[in-house]
């Protein structure tokens, strides 16, 4: 199967419904690379789902270089895209460039910014250097201090200029987290690039969720998740029946120890 491009996400604008999921690792990629999935993002919510961190603030770009090449060795043939982290573009144009190189050359299709009117100059120099940048307004989690916390993001006409903004700065895709289903609505009329909902209802041009979310592998599920599998569960219900297996000696059993010719 071809690989998935930017251009495959702008065709399917108000056509097809955009699917996509976080991403963390080597094995996780190699699963979604055999699947119907649009897309993977190798989130920066690495830093909670993966390394315990409180927030992801204290996700560098270390960080997301290492995950990016344990992705990118699975060959997905989803479009890849990568959180660019705290920091990692704020200080400045230059700075933002270097590090959307820095992932790109690790194996990104694509990088993510969060922000609107305020990253316009970063976006606008990234896309100029030849890396495709996916927008993220609404609630921006590396933001979540100014914000007052993860709440709901209200403000209609602000998110409809933020949209606005970045799609004349070059996106080819928006993401829209936790504002209100017809706001997001709103946006997605307005703007010819595809948008991606989480959290922010139907009306998207598709939508994400985090993997662990779905496969209930999370500590909290959010509001606006679905999880379509206890995992969890599958596997602690797996190892207590592993170790009862070796307590009670049937495991291992003769088809795991006899000697098989080399």
């Amino acid at each position: 199967m071809q690989k998935i491009t930017i251009r495959d996400f702008l065709k399917k604008k108000g056509k097809e419904k955009i699917t996509m999921l976080t991403v963390y690792d080597y094995s996780m990629a190699k699963v979604l690379s055999e699947t119907n999935i649009d897309g993977v993002l190798v989130g920066d919510s690495l830093g909670m789902n993966v390394l315990g961190f409180p927030s992801t603030l204290q996700v560098d770009m270390e960080h997301m270089i290492h995950h990016t090449r344990a992705v990118s060795r699975a060959s997905v043939r989803q479009l890849l895209v990568v959180d660019m982290p705290f920091m990692s573009y704020e200080p400045s144009i230059e700075v933002a460039v270097k590090n959307a190189g820095l992932l790109a050359r690790e194996g990104a299709d694509a990088v993510k910014l969060e922000g609107g009117i305020e990253v316009f100059d970063r976006v606008r120099e990234i896309v100029k250097s030849g890396i495709p940048v996916m927008g993220h307004i609404g609630l921006t989690p590396q933001r979540y201090l100014t914000l007052g916390g993860y709440r709901t993001i209200k403000d209609e006409g602000r998110l409809v200029e933020d949209a606005m903004a970045l799609e004349e700065a070059g996106v080819f895709s928006i993401v829209i987290e936790n504002t209100l289903a017809e706001i997001a609505q709103k946006i997605t009329e307005k703007v010819s690039v595809p948008t991606i909902c989480i959290g922010a209802g139907p009306h998207c041009d598709g939508q994400i969720l985090v993997i662990h979310d779905l496969l209930g592998l999370g500590d909290i599920s959010p509001y606006f998740a679905r999880k379509y599998l206890d995992l969890k569960k599958e596997i602690r219900d797996a190892v207590e029946k592993y170790v009862a297996d070796v307590k009670s000696g049937s495991f291992p059993s003769e088809e795991n120890y006899k000697t098989r010719d080399s």
